[in-house]
């Protein structure tokens, strides 16, 4: 039996740029303030939400961006402590009792601002029971990123981000299996990667 390849497969057309997916994320994942693992871009305006062109004719669009757990990360070859690394799923993972603040793998990384450095001890606007959510608390010093919220996996469910998004544009599951919906839309519609001349294989797949 192949092993699991798990992607998140992302409909443009249906994204609302209503930012929900990014806080069901903060807030899922007990992210500091200004830490954001999941932003939503708007393909338009030089300012967020803003359209380009000149009225009536305008146009714009959302493109959500996080990690995107490439099956050849550039981070892990990066990493010297092996503080981030790649599950046999192909979730790449990070390890903060592990990570020494070096930030090679911020360096390495092709995809701008999808990994963050807790310069300072973690702050929060609002108190959080991290316990009752089952995220692992930030720590100075460390580098986090998005990690498909793996402790849902384990349990069964999808990640936050796709669980609250209420245009329904996430799609989450095992690309290597032909009968999942990744596996079914991928083969049925046309559909983007970032960056694939990197040569990092990403596993966040946006249809058109």
């Amino acid at each position: 039996m192949a092993k699991k390849r798990m992607v998140m497969v992302i409909d443009v057309k249906r994204c609302l740029g209503c930012h929900t997916c990014a806080v069901a994320c903060k807030s899922g994942n007990y992210l500091p303030n200004k830490v954001w693992w999941n932003r939503i871009l708007t393909v338009g305006g030089k300012d967020m939400d803003t359209p380009e062109g000149v009225f009536p004719n305008l146009k714009m669009g959302f493109l959500p961006i996080s990690c995107q757990h490439c099956e050849n990360p550039a981070c892990v070859k990066a990493c010297p402590v092996g503080a981030t690394y790649k599950r046999e799923d192909g979730v790449v993972m990070q390890d903060y009792d592990r990570c020494i603040g070096c930030q090679y793998c911020i360096a390495a990384c092709p995809y701008t601002e999808v990994r963050q450095f807790n310069v300072s001890e973690p702050e929060y606007y609002l108190p959080i029971t991290k316990d009752k959510i089952g995220a692992s608390a930030q720590q100075k010093g460390t580098v986090s990123k998005c990690i498909f919220c793996f402790t849902r996996l384990d349990d069964g469910k999808v990640p936050n981000c796709m669980e609250l998004c209420p245009g329904r544009a996430r799609y989450f599951g095992d690309l290597n299996d032909p009968a999942s919906e990744v596996a079914k839309l991928l083969q049925s519609r046309q559909y983007n990667q970032l960056l694939v001349e990197k040569g990092t294989k990403p596993s966040v797949y946006y249809l058109t």
